[in-house]
């Protein structure tokens, strides 16, 4: 599954009117007022903010090379946190590593410490094309000269910063997952992947695999709201939520989800998700049914299942209301929408349909020039001599002859 496409939404500050405030405090004398940053310590806003920037230089160096933690960090807990980000960064070769302050957001906390918003940029070196950025919570301590935790709440996180992980490297393949994880058997189903995608399509394609320990994990590396990939084994999405053509593009499994599949179905997964992190479907604009529909063609080619099992939730759907009169939208292919498996079936089926009409060149020559910024008409008519119409009569026959309604 790729990521479901959404603009990027800032947290929205709300400043409550001085009349709202003396309404709510009204006969609360001992009512909590939280202090400025640096207010605890008598340094002005400008201090804390000036020295909140030397920290985070003096953080994205220990990040970069693990040397200066202990003076960075508040605490041991806050020092653990850094070295845990800085073991991942070396030990996955993340580099392009930066930090840099936008803002104060939110208001300090009792004991003076404040969430410091920061531009935090990162690439893996050797798997992403370009640069990822997000912007990201760093707590400070009052006066600013020391870090406090990484990230924070619900807030965005990438998961090397987030912690500690296990990372392997195969061929092809970067894997990283948190501790709990048995990454080598996670390893071992990406190469395979890579190895499966690379036989159809050729050339050698690489990818990166994370897996994190929690959905919440899942969600804040993604930036996503809460509950959006609850109910999926794995989703592929730029890392950092942007479109553009050398947006970095990972595979985020979802810990809830995948463990439970059998052995067979795990595989059929990462597979799936490689040919779209190695196509970088995610960033292209084509219709949804091809861009999953040929990702389950290509992780189901050579794996020996009855249609009954790998097509039998559209097959019963067909079966009880009759074959659907179009192609599956995209909104049908939504990670919310109802009755989701039966429309990745219906999707492969019609990639089925053109592989067994023209041949899989065509079909996979078809789905790159889609993804390329070909029509669907274009590259039906250049490749496989159909019209939308055509593909759609035999996609439905298709459906009714293994529903055998017909």
């Amino acid at each position: 599954m790729r990521s479901a496409r959404a603009e990027s939404s800032r947290p929205v500050r709300v400043a409550l009117g001085l009349a709202l405030v003396a309404t709510l405090t009204a006969g609360c004398s001992d009512s909590y007022r939280p202090p400025a940053p640096g207010a605890t310590t008598g340094a002005s806003p400008a201090d804390v903010e000036a020295r909140a920037v030397r920290t985070l230089e003096e953080l994205q160096a220990a990040l970069r090379t693990g040397d200066g933690i202990a003076a960075v960090a508040a605490d041991d807990r806050a020092a653990s946190a850094v070295a845990a980000a800085a073991d991942n960064v070396e030990r996955a070769d993340i580099d392009k590593v930066s930090l840099r302050f936008l803002d104060a957001g939110g208001r300090p906390q009792e004991n003076g410490s404040w969430d410091a918003t920061v531009e935090l940029t990162w690439r893996f070196r050797g798997y992403d094309r370009g640069v990822a950025r997000r912007e990201v919570t760093v707590t400070m301590a009052a006066d600013g000269g020391t870090v406090t935790a990484l990230g924070g709440g619900e807030a965005a996180t990438p998961l090397w910063l987030a912690q500690p992980l296990a990372v392997r490297r195969v061929p092809g393949a970067l894997v990283l997952a948190a501790r709990s994880t048995d990454v080598t058997a996670l390893a071992a189903r990406a190469r395979d992947a890579v190895d499966q995608v690379g036989a159809v399509l050729g050339g050698s394609g690489k990818m990166v695999l994370e897996a994190p320990g929690s959905t919440g994990a899942l969600h804040r590396a993604l930036d996503a709201p809460p509950g959006t990939y609850d109910t999926v084994a794995a989703v592929t999405a730029p890392v950092d939520g942007a479109l553009t053509s050398d947006a970095p593009v990972h595979v985020f499994l979802n810990p809830a989800v995948y463990p439970d599949l059998d052995p067979l179905a795990a595989q059929v997964v990462i597979t799936h998700e490689t040919v779209h992190a190695v196509t970088r479907a995610p960033v292209a604009t084509a219709p949804l049914w091809l861009v999953e529909g040929f990702a389950d063609y290509v992780a189901l080619r050579d794996v020996d299942l009855p249609y009954a099992r790998s097509a039998g939730q559209i097959i019963d759907q067909v079966a009880a209301q009759g074959a659907p009169r179009s192609l599956p939208s995209d909104a049908a292919l939504n990670p919310s929408a109802d009755g989701l498996g039966a429309q990745y079936e219906a999707a492969w089926l019609a990639c089925v349909a053109l592989a067994d009409h023209a041949g899989e060149q065509a079909l996979i020559d078809l789905y790159r020039a889609v993804l390329g910024g070909a029509t669907l008409d274009e590259a039906l008519d250049q490749y496989t001599d159909w019209t939308v119409d055509d593909l759609t009569a035999a996609w439905r026959g298709r459906l009714l002859d293994l529903a055998g309604a017909r």
